[in-house]
Parts: structure tokens; sequence; C-alpha cells
């Protein structure tokens, strides 16, 4: 799958919540520069981490840059690059806790802070070539 239809996928911001289960709550306009995406994320451990995404530059089909606030605070970057017949996501980030409670968390139990930073993003990815991709009808994604 080319870069083009990897961004028509990630595109379709209503069906997020579909492929993401522990996304407890999003709200989006579009995948568009300016555009500013609030969510509710719920990793497998107790508690719920509310951020703000600002996207702050989208390069259609190649490239968004985003600016994180709420619980979590950094700048995040996904790129999309082709790669013989298909393509590669690339997400790069520098996230850090802002509120009280995920910087205690980092701090005192750490690992289990990124436990839950790797499990979303791992569980992300995972799930977003299970649900979003295969089920375009896409042969499946190694």
């Amino acid at each position: 799958m080319g870069r083009a239809q990897v961004w028509d996928v990630i595109s379709d911001v209503d069906a997020y919540r579909s492929w993401w289960p522990w996304l407890r709550r999003f709200q989006a306009s579009g995948l568009t520069e300016g555009d500013r995406w609030r969510c509710e994320v719920q990793p497998p451990l107790p508690y719920i981490v509310r951020l703000e995404v600002h996207l702050v530059s989208v390069e259609v089909p190649a490239r968004i840059e985003a600016e994180i606030t709420g619980d979590v605070v950094g700048k995040a970057k996904l790129t999309l690059v082709e790669e013989g017949e298909g393509c590669v996501a690339e997400l790069s980030s520098t996230l850090a806790p802002r509120s009280a409670h995920l910087r205690w968390v980092a701090r005192l139990a750490s690992p289990v802070a990124r436990f839950g930073h790797d499990w979303v993003l791992e569980s992300g990815a995972r799930q977003f070539i299970q649900r979003a991709i295969v089920s375009t009808g896409t042969p499946e994604l190694e």
C-alpha cells in the first residue's frame, strides 16, 4: 500500500475510536492543518491520559507535525516514506508528563510509565494494521 493510500486511511478520523478501543474520547474535525484533536487515552493502567493534539503542519500525503498539550506535553511527527511498492510510517516524538499524577508515576515508577507509553504506541500500530489497513481489503502487512 503506497503512502497516498495509507494517507486516505488515516484521514478517516471518524473511524479512530473503532480502530482503538482504548481511545475513550476523541473529537476531531479532520486531518487538516490547524485542527485541534481532544483525546482521552486509557492504557492498561489505572489512569486516563487527557490531551489535545494541535496539527501545526500537514503535508498531504507525506507528513504531519503536532504539538501536544494536556496531561502530556511535547511534539510529535508522523512521516510516510515511499519504500518499494509500499511505504513506511516513521513516528518521532518528544513527550513529557505534565500532570502531577503522571509526573509522580514517571519519577517513582518509570517502568510503569514506560510500559503505558509503549503499550499505546505498539497497540496503536498493530490495531491500525489489523482494523484499518486489512479491513480495506489490502493484503496483510508485515
